[in-house]
C-alpha cells in the first residue's frame, strides 16, 4: 500500500483503550463520564499538607500490565505503566495482531508533556542523598518522554515509525493527527496513538500553583473542575493515558475489522503571542479548527458537537469561547459543547487522546457527556452548554480541540458517515 497519495487513503479508528480517573478501562471511563461522575479528590501520591492545592484526579488503584513482569513493574514509569495498559486495551478491542507479516507496517506515536519526570525527580534525590553510585540504570530511558512509544513497539514487536510528540496538552491529539497523516503518506498501514501522562508530582503542581493556573477548591475537590463558570479558579491536574488504534480503511477492511470512526480532519496552528496565555482573541485556535474542517472537506454547519479543551482557567475557556465563535459563527448557537475535563481533570499530554475516545463515544452512544459543576455559567462563555448531565443527541460529525503552553493548538475532526 505504500506510495499512495495522501487523500486517496481514509483513516479510521478500529480500537480504543483507557487508563483514566473515572476507570480503568473505555466502558468505565465513558459510563464515568455519562453519568457525570467526578475524578477528583485529596492528592495521596504525595504529602501535600503544605500546598495552596491538595487536591489532582488521581487514577484509582495499581497499574500493572499484562505484558510486564513483576520485576519491570518496579523499574518502569508510572506514565508508561498507563501507555502500556491503555495499547493493550486498545489492539484488543481492534483486535489488530501484529505479526511479522505487518509489524513493519504497524507503527506507534505515544504524546506527552512531561513524560517520565517523576523517575529524574527521584533519582535526582538519590543523588543527592546517596550519591552517584546509588542512581539507577533505568533514569535516562524511564524518564525521556518519548518512552512509551518504544515500550508499546518493544513489547508488541511494532517496527514502523515510532515517534513521541510533545507539544504540552496538546501532544496526544498531536499525535492522533501526525499519526494518521502517516497513513494517509502510506508511510504505515496501521498506528498506535495518543497521550500518557503522570504529572501528580509535588513539583508539577507547586509549579502550576505558582502560576496561579490550579483550583485551590480544596475543601469540595469534586466541583473544583468547572470549565466556563463564573466562579472558575483554575484546574484540576489528572493523570492517565488514552490511546487509538488507526488504520487505513482499506488495510481494515481487508482483515474484517471493526470500525469505530473515522478520522475525518486534522488542524494544527500556533498563537505566537505568549509563553502560557492563550490569544485572547481565539484567533491561532479558530485558524486550528478552520484548517482541521478544510481537511475534512467540512463546512462548519456539519459538525454536531464540540469537546472543548476548556480546562476551567478564566482565560483559556473564555479564548476557546471566542476562537468558536469565529469559526462557527450562527451555528455556534445550535451547537452542543461540553468539557469533559471537568470529570477527568486536565491530563495535560494524555488529554488529547482521552477526549478524542471520550468523542467517539458520543458519536457511537448518542449520549453527549456533560460539563458538571457549571453551576453559574459565565455570560462571557455563552454557548449550548451540555450541563449536568449527558442529552441525547444524533450526531456524526464531532470536534476535539487541544491547546497547550508555548501557543500551541490541535483540532481533530471525527465521524462516523460513509464507513
Amino acid at each position: 500500500m505504500a506510495g499512495e497519495s495522501a487523500r486517496a487513503r481514509r483513516v479510521v479508528v478500529t480500537g480504543v483503550g483507557c487508563v483514566t480517573p473515572l476507570g480503568p478501562n473505555y466502558s468505565a471511563t465513558l459510563d464515568a463520564a455519562l453519568a457525570g461522575r467526578s475524578g477528583v479528590g485529596p492528592i495521596t501520591q504525595f504529602d501535600a499538607t503544605d500546598f495552596s492545592c491538595q487536591i489532582a484526579a488521581e487514577v484509582p488503584g495499581d497499574v500493572k500490565p499484562k505484558v510486564l513482569a513483576a520485576r519491570d513493574l518496579r523499574r518502569t514509569n508510572r506514565c508508561v505503566l498507563f501507555a502500556l495498559e491503555a495499547a493493550a486495551e486498545a489492539l484488543s478491542d481492534a483486535a489488530l495482531v501484529i505479526d511479522d507479516e505487518n509489524r513493519d507496517r504497524v507503527g506507534v506515536a505515544i504524546g506527552s508533556g512531561i513524560g517520565g519526570l517523576g523517575t529524574i525527580l527521584e533519582n535526582d534525590a538519590v543523588l543527592r542523598d546517596k550519591g552517584p553510585r546509588r542512581v539507577s540504570p533505568f533514569t535516562i530511558p524511564m524518564g525521556i518522554v518519548n518512552m512509551s512509544s518504544g515500550m508499546i513497539s518493544v513489547h508488541h514487536g511494532a517496527r514502523g515509525p515510532n515517534v513521541s510528540h510533545v507539544t504540552a496538552c496538546a501532544s496526544g491529539s498531536h499525535s492522533i493527527g501526525e499519526g494518521a497523516e502517516l497513513i494517509r503518506r502510506g508511510q504505515a498501514d496501521a498506528m498506535i496513538v495518543g497521550g500518557a501522562e503522570a504529572p501528580i508530582l509535588g513539583v508539577t503542581v507547586a509549579g502550576f500553583a505558582s502560576m496561579k493556573a490550579v483550583s485551590t477548591r480544596n475543601e469540595a475537590p469534586q466541583a473544583a473542575s468547572r470549565p466556563f463558570d463564573r466562579g472558575r479558579d483554575g484546574f484540576v491536574v489528572g493523570e492517565g493515558a488514552g490511546i487509538l488504534v488507526l488504520e487505513d480503511l482499506e488495510y481494515a477492511r481487508a482483515r474484517g475489522a471493526s470500525i469505530r470512526a473515522e478520522v475525518l480532519g486534522y488542524g494544527a496552528t500556533a498563537d505566537a503571542t505568549h509563553m502560557v496565555a492563550p490569544d485572547p482573541a481565539g484567533e491561532g485556535a479558530s485558524r486550528c479548527m478552520e484548517r482541521a474542517l478544510v481537511d475534512a472537506g467540512l463546512a462548519p454547519e456539519r459538525v454536531d458537537y464540540v469537546n472543548a479543551h476548556a480546562t476551567s482557567t478564566p482565560a483559556g475557556d473564555m479564548a476557546e469561547v471566542a476562537a468558536l465563535r469565529r469559526t462557527f459563527g450562527s451555528h455556534l448557537e445550535r451547537l452542543p459543547v461540553s468539557s469533559t475535563k471537568s470529570m477527568t481533570g486536565h491530563l495535560l499530554g494524555a488529554a488529547g487522546g482521552v477526549e478524542a475516545i471520550l468523542a467517539i463515544g458520543a458519536l457511537e452512544k448518542h449520549c453527549l457527556p456533560p460539563t458538571i459543576n457549571l453551576d453559574d455559567p459565565d455570560p462571557d462563555c455563552d454557548l449550548d452548554h451540555v450541563t449536568r448531565t449527558m442529552r441525547r443527541a444524533e450526531v456524526s460529525v464531532v470536534l476535539s480541540n487541544s491547546f497547550g503552553f508555548g501557543g500551541t493548538n490541535a483540532s481533530l475532526i471525527l465521524g462516523v458517515n460513509g464507513i
